[in-house]
């Protein structure tokens, strides 16, 4: 078995916290369990491209209990556990290709590994393994990371149709990854059907919502060790994430400024007891800087001229580009680490700027990630859209799927089975009369 992990020796120590993360995810092992028997994904082979931390790795192997060949890359340099990768490759027997802190090269060789094994079913978070498939696909080799570019042209026009052509269909995680996809089915160069995961309701009500608003929290918490109570939190972007940053960051006695571009989430920021401007109105008031938008450069030059000295920037973006650091580079008089996963910027002005995690999601280079118990539904629904993809993928159009509403609900209902609760049925009366209305009658 192929593999890339940095330490073997780490398996045992990440078993135990995978075994600590499964008891947290009653959903994902009632899927489990039934996959074991029934083999759904026989035949079926599954590249994954997601944060490598003990919820994926229940995750992999419920795959493989459902009988799939599964093989893992990381699809972030900083959010690897090694110990876990390290476990999914002794313990679960699954090829595994991660290392927490590989440089864009071993990365992308990473990348290109998930893309030898010839996947028939892809499994994305943020788009980089479905969008190196689709520059090999159309042809467009030269925007390849270099890594992936030297391989591709080695390969031979049927080996690189191969790779291609097995591809039935795939899903992705987040919202960066969904909207980059979105962007590729309007150009009408997507290649093969993907389900949303991330437009599940339990997913982005959650996981987005709640995992990522505890988790940044906890990732700024991990990497400073401040006092949030009192201090001004200025918050970019109120989406899911959004919303769910500013409520943990406000409930710890932060004074929260949101800064959006969209009128509607800024209008319900507002009613929502947040204070609202512009960045450039912001910069010089805020303690604490996140950015939750997707876009690039939210945080820039202009920016860090106007914020004080101490201030704190990081993102929980997908991708770390929300926070333009060549900008920060070129301002730097000098630059030093100066409490692990925090490095200070000394400006040519004397004023010092922090930045959390390189500029990568604060919640997973600088903290573990979202909390099991939410990962518990995101991963539920990524198993449930395997399942549906290898049964109905090759009669779907080339388009982006939001995910069936029956697995959706099937996802919070095992949820609440899970947590010993029940809810209400409607009475055949009430079915009729609501029928009536959807009929208009």
């Amino acid at each position: 078995m192929n593999y890339d992990v940095k330490d073997l020796s780490l398996a045992d120590q990440g078993y135990d916290k995978i075994e600590w993360a499964e008891k947290r995810m009653p959903v994902l092992r009632i899927i489990r369990e039934r996959f074991s028997k029934e083999k759904p994904l026989k035949g079926v082979r599954i590249s994954c491209c997601l944060h490598v931390t003990t919820e994926t790795a229940n995750l992999v192997r419920t795959l493989k209990e459902g009988g799939a060949e599964v093989a893992l890359c990381a699809s972030n340099p900083l959010s690897t556990q090694d110990d876990v990768a390290a476990s999914i490759v002794k313990h679960f027997e699954i090829p595994t290709f991660s290392i927490k802190g590989e440089s864009d090269d071993v990365y992308y060789a990473h990348i290109k590994e998930a893309l030898a094994f010839k996947p028939n079913v892809t499994m994305d978070d943020g788009a980089d393994l479905v969008g190196a498939l689709h520059m090999i696909a159309l042809g467009r080799y030269e925007a390849l990371h270099g890594t992936v570019r030297n391989w591709v042209e080695k390969l031979t026009a049927q080996e690189q149709k191969e790779i291609v052509n097995n591809i039935v269909g795939g899903s992705e995680e987040t919202t960066t990854g969904v909207i980059r996809l979105k962007s590729m089915e309007k150009e009408g160069v997507l290649c093969f059907p993907i389900v949303a995961v991330n437009d599940a309701y339990t997913k982005h009500m959650f996981d987005n919502r709640y995992g990522t608003g505890q988790s940044t929290i906890d990732g700024i918490l991990r990497a400073t060790n401040l006092l949030f109570a009192g201090a001004q939190f200025v918050l970019a972007g109120y989406g899911w994430c959004g919303k769910g940053v500013a409520m943990r960051a406000s409930g710890l006695g932060a004074r929260v400024i949101v800064a959006e571009v969209n009128p509607l989430r800024a209008l319900e920021a507002l009613m929502d007891g947040y204070d609202v401007m512009k960045m450039e109105d912001a910069a010089p008031l805020g303690d604490i800087f996140i950015t939750t938008t997707g876009d690039i450069h939210v945080l820039r030059k202009e920016h860090f001229e106007l914020m004080k000295d101490g201030a704190i920037i990081g993102n929980s973006g997908h991708f770390n580009v929300e926070i333009d650091i060549d900008a920060l580079e070129a301002m730097k008089a000098k630059k030093r680490n100066i409490r692990g996963a925090m490095d200070e910027y000394t400006l040519q002005n004397g004023k010092r700027i922090y930045l959390l995690g390189e500029g990568r999601l604060v919640n997973l280079a600088c903290a573990e990630g979202h909390p099991s118990e939410v990962m518990d539904m995101s991963f539920a629904n990524q198993a449930l859209c395997a399942e549906h993809m290898w049964k109905n993928g090759k009669n779907l159009e080339k388009k982006v799927y939001s995910v069936p509403e029956e697995i959706d609900k099937n996802v919070a209902y095992l949820k609440l089975k899970s947590a010993g609760i029940t809810i209400d049925e409607l009475t055949e009366e009430q079915k009729i009369y609501l029928a009536s209305w959807e009929m208009g009658t």
